[in-house]
């Protein structure tokens, strides 16, 4: 994003846990536009009616479509590829993050962790998504 741009950019925050959805649009809301939803199905809704998210956080343990399902939904449609998936579990196997890392996620932190921690790992994901999109220019 353009220092001269004043829209923020934004972040899906995908968990059916309500709490955890309102701590990380307060924590994250100076910084990008945060739209919280409760389950895979809103998100892949939303993809499919919205413009395209920098970043979604994205829990794997969910009612409806679990997030490995909404990861593989997402690298399969080329309109998405450019959207960071950062997984935010609690699901803390390193079986569990392998496959999560293979099916597409750039990232996966395990519950509880650190909102500075998960802020610095958005913006520099999207970041190296952003230069990777000049290069290609």
């Amino acid at each position: 994003m353009s220092p001269f741009n004043k829209t923020k950019q934004t972040i899906l925050v995908v968990d059916d846990e309500k709490a955890l959805r309102l701590l990380l649009g307060e924590f994250f809301k100076k910084q990008y536009e945060v739209v919280p939803l409760e389950n895979g199905n809103a998100c892949l809704a939303w993809l499919a009616n919205s413009d395209t998210p920098a970043a979604i956080i994205l829990d794997l343990m969910m009612p409806d479509i679990n997030g490995m399902d909404v990861i593989k939904w997402i690298r399969q449609n080329p309109e998405c590829n450019n959207i960071a998936i950062i997984v935010l579990s609690s699901k803390e196997s390193s079986t569990d993050r392998i496959a999560a890392l293979k099916a597409g996620a750039d990232d996966f932190l395990v519950k509880p962790f650190n909102p500075e921690e998960l802020l610095v790992r958005i913006q520099l994901r999207i970041k190296r998504i952003e230069n990777s999109n000049l290069q290609l220019v």
